[in-house]
């Protein structure tokens, strides 16, 4: 059967992808930034996955404000990175594995999640910023990508409640699979950051590190973390964290297993107008 083997979390800042694509990951500002994901590369050349089921949301370019899913499951074969108003970044297209993300579908749709079927779609930096993180530059994606698109752009927005029972569905899905595959689950966005109004460039670190805390001893009570502690505490943008409870919630220890490995832990400000959070946990 398959299984979740580790989870990912990191934050997906479009500056991060654009440094990288401009030949700026060497400048004193962004150095800090890069040297934090280091250790993560080498990592996931170490434990490489079959499959990488990535939480992120979508930016208004594979879905307007003409329509907007909730909770979005991408199963075509391939997926092109997409033109967010200056070009495609020039990075890979992203491979699919629409058996696995057709069965994940059915499964979580049949544990009453109501999911979008996605045939089609651009991914943006939401999603690829996460893999040239982890991954660097390389002329192929090192496996198949099942992306995940979350609604945390259009109030209303799914609460972490929500989000966490959903990563509990989706493993379950995974291990109700019948072929040996290791699957990652990666949570993205994130962390504080608010891009607009009298607030616009608010961080709280306070907040970042004690979040980061509570997801790996406590994430069961962060999942009631309410909408206005994000957005009082994190700003506007900081709403984007309930993502990582999906991929939180998909953890062996959340189902009655032992608490995973903290692998790595990576926090950093700033990188643009936002704080950087990273985190590698472990199944055991």
């Amino acid at each position: 059967m398959a299984k979740i083997t580790a989870s990912v979390y990191t934050s997906h800042v479009p500056a991060i992808g654009a440094a990288l694509d401009l030949g700026k990951s060497g400048e004193p500002y962004w150095q800090p930034v890069f040297k934090g994901y280091d250790y993560s590369k080498q990592w996931l050349k170490d434990n490489p996955p079959d499959v990488i089921f990535l939480v992120y949301n979508d930016h208004a370019t594979a879905f307007s404000l003409e329509m907007i899913p909730t909770f979005a499951i991408g199963t075509a074969a391939e997926f092109t990175p997409a033109d967010e108003g200056w070009g495609p970044r020039p990075v890979p297209k992203v491979i699919g594995h629409p058996e696995l993300a057709a069965h994940i579908a059915q499964s979580v749709i049949q544990q009453d999640f109501d999911l979008t079927i996605v045939n089609k779609m651009d991914v943006d930096h939401g999603l690829t910023v996460p893999l040239s993180l982890m991954c660097g530059q390389p002329q192929a994606w090192p496996c198949p990508v099942i992306p995940f698109a979350v609604n945390v752009v259009q109030y209303p927005v799914p609460s972490g409640r929500r989000c966490f029972e959903l990563g509990k569905a989706i493993r379950k899905a995974v291990e109700s699979f019948d072929k040996p595959l290791k699957v990652q689950i990666w949570g993205t966005g994130g962390m504080s950051h608010q891009l607009q109004g009298p607030r616009a460039g608010l961080i709280n670190k306070e907040f970042d590190n004690a979040f980061l805390d509570q997801l790996i001893t406590d994430p069961a009570g962060l999942a009631g973390k309410p909408h206005i502690d994000y957005v009082r505490e994190a700003g506007s943008e900081g709403i984007e964290l309930v993502m990582w409870l999906i991929a939180r919630g998909a953890m062996s220890d959340v189902a009655g297993g032992p608490a995973p490995k903290v692998a790595h832990r990576f926090y950093h400000v700033p990188a643009s107008n936002t704080a950087v959070g990273h985190l590698i946990l472990e199944n055991k």
